[in-house]
């Protein structure tokens, strides 16, 4: 598939999990790729090699968020690697992890957590709409199904999704005029390559898919086609949403 041939795009996070799919799908359907990563410099060049490996074009770009001078650090490479070309397409993936509990998060975490998970799309999305063009411009956030649920473990992880989300319909709102379209994708229990270990506590898997009206666990191929869509022209209507891409977890019981 080549839909979005001729067409570039910024992944947030893109050295492994669900970043790292996203980059080599939109690549495999055309799209010149500028892959990001904080610290996982092999991750990031693995990504690249497997786009160019199957005849695509990517660049790994490294800049670590949630501290001073993240966003120019970040768009010195982009601008670098585009070479005078527009950018298409965001994608804001990156995100810091659930950091614990009330009582648990220490303020110093909870700052952090914000950095990288708030301060850091936005000002993104700010330093990257001047290399947008106008009309067909796509803007893709990644959020939590933590949003709409109640766990105690995540709830500042949980706040930091819920801030994108509104940051989301507000910007949607504002750059529609501009033909820019802005969504997000709230993937729910995801396995990745990385993540694995999270997994691993006895009848964790079976909890979570028994919750989940799909009947198992998301893998990142599951993420990686919503965003594509959304990427695409194909989701040229659709804008100002919160797109859940979690296979229905935790919609009720399930009989």
């Amino acid at each position: 598939m080549t839909e979005l041939r001729g067409r570039t795009a910024l992944v947030t996070g893109a050295s492994r999990g669900i970043g790292q799919v996203v980059a080599t799908r939109l690549a495999a359907r055309g799209a010149a790729v500028v892959a990001h990563y904080g610290t996982d410099r092999g991750g990031a060049e693995a990504t690249v090699e497997r786009i160019t490996r199957a005849g695509g074009t990517a660049y790994a770009v490294r800049a670590e968020l949630g501290v001073d001078g993240d966003v120019e650090t970040l768009f010195t490479g982009v601008e670098a690697a585009l070479a005078g070309r527009p950018l298409d397409i965001l994608v804001n993936n990156a995100a810091a992890p659930p950091v614990g509990p009330l009582g648990a998060t220490t303020p110093a975490a909870f700052d952090h957590l914000f950095a990288v998970n708030v301060r850091a799309p936005y000002f993104i999305i700010e330093r990257a709409l001047p290399l947008f063009r106008d009309g067909g411009g796509r803007i893709v956030t990644v959020s939590s199904a933590a949003t709409r649920m109640a766990n105690a473990t995540q709830t500042s992880f949980a706040m930091t999704k819920g801030a994108v989300e509104t940051m989301t319909r507000t910007l949607a709102n504002q750059l529609g005029a501009r033909g820019i379209t802005v969504n997000a994708v709230a993937p729910g229990a995801t396995r990745t390559a990385t993540n694995g270990p999270a997994f691993s506590t006895p009848g964790l898997v079976e909890l979570i898919i028994g919750m989940t009206a799909l009947d198992r666990l998301g893998e990142p191929d599951d993420i990686a086609d919503v965003v594509a869509f959304l990427a695409s022209d194909a989701a040229r209507w659709v804008t100002g949403q919160v797109i859940d891409a979690s296979g229905g977890l935790f919609l009720g019981p399930r009989a």
